[in-house]
Order: structure tokens, then sequence, then C-alpha cells
């Protein structure tokens, strides 16, 4: 297993509430489930304007029934457009069975661009419950996906399920 593979798996709710899919796990060595990657500071950054917490964001994170998997396993920012794309459709397949695996409550794309894909895969896993997509925080979104994710922090499912959650809801 790699360290990515593990640091994810030490991450993991034993029940997912919230399926956060983001594309990939950037290159070069951060990673939000390290606590230094670009994405887990805005994340935290919007998620603690709603919910103030003390302590540990990854703990508290994890203790809501949140979890952040990757449409891609391996890093693909480095690759080109047409390689990248490549990589997002020859994800989905297995995407879909990890979905179908979590049995989330709710979905958050953190890319617009593989909103499609992802939503494909989440419909693919039987998935119905409610889907969210946000713009990516880097490239001159940082304020779009802080306003969009503050306005969705209250709606998505987490532990207690009767915190914030509407058990109507709830398909387990």
């Amino acid at each position: 297993m790699t360290a990515i593979g593990k640091a994810r798996t030490d991450h993991r709710p034993g029940r997912i509430t919230t399926l956060f899919v983001a594309e990939s796990a950037p290159i070069g060595g951060t990673f939000f489930y390290y606590g230094n990657g670009h994405l887990g500071r805005y994340l935290q950054r919007s998620i603690e304007e709603v919910l103030a917490g003390d302590g540990d964001f990854l703990k508290r994170f994890k203790s809501y029934g949140w979890y952040l998997d990757d449409l891609v396993p391996a890093p693909v920012n480095h690759l080109t457009p047409r390689e990248r794309t490549a990589a997002h459709l020859g994800a989905a397949q297995d995407l879909q069975r990890r979905i179908a695996e979590y049995r989330p409550l709710a979905i958050v794309c953190l890319l617009k661009s593989i909103g499609a894909i992802v939503r494909a895969a989440a419909s693919g896993a039987g998935f119905d419950g409610p889907f969210f997509e946000v713009p990516f925080p880097g490239n001159g979104q940082q304020r779009r996906f802080h306003l969009q994710m503050i306005d969705i922090v209250l709606e998505l499912p987490r532990e207690p399920l009767s915190q914030g959650s509407d058990p109507a809801r709830v398909r387990r």
C-alpha cells in the first residue's frame, strides 16, 4: 500500500455519511490527509466558518463520517489535458465500485470538470442522494469555492445524524 493509500485508510470513517471526491492527489508530496495540501487548507477554512470546532481538523472531518476520495488514484496534475481526460475516464468504473461500497448519503464533487464523470459513477452505483459540485479552490476560484462550500456545509449529512442531518434522507 502506498503512503497515500495508508493515510486515506487511516482516515476512513466506519460509516461514510458524505463523500467528497477530488481529482487526484497532487504530484509533489502534498495531500489532504497529510494536512498540508492546498485543497485541505481551503476546505478546512470553509467548513470551520460554518462548523466551528477545536482540535485536529482531520479527526473532526472523520468524526462527521466525512471522507475524501479521488477519482484517479495516481497524480494527474502533471499530465497533458488529453492524458488527464483519459485518466478520468479510465478511473470511472473503479470510482463507481467504491461509491457502491461506501454507500454515502451525499456526495460533493470538488472539481467541476470531473462532475459529469463522478455523477455517472454515483448513478451507476445506485446513489440517489444529494449531489453537489463546487469549483476546485485554485486558479482564482478560491472565493467561489469558499462561498459555495459555506452554502452547502449544513446540508451535508454527518455523524451523529441528529446534528444537522435530515433523518428522512438516511437510506440505510
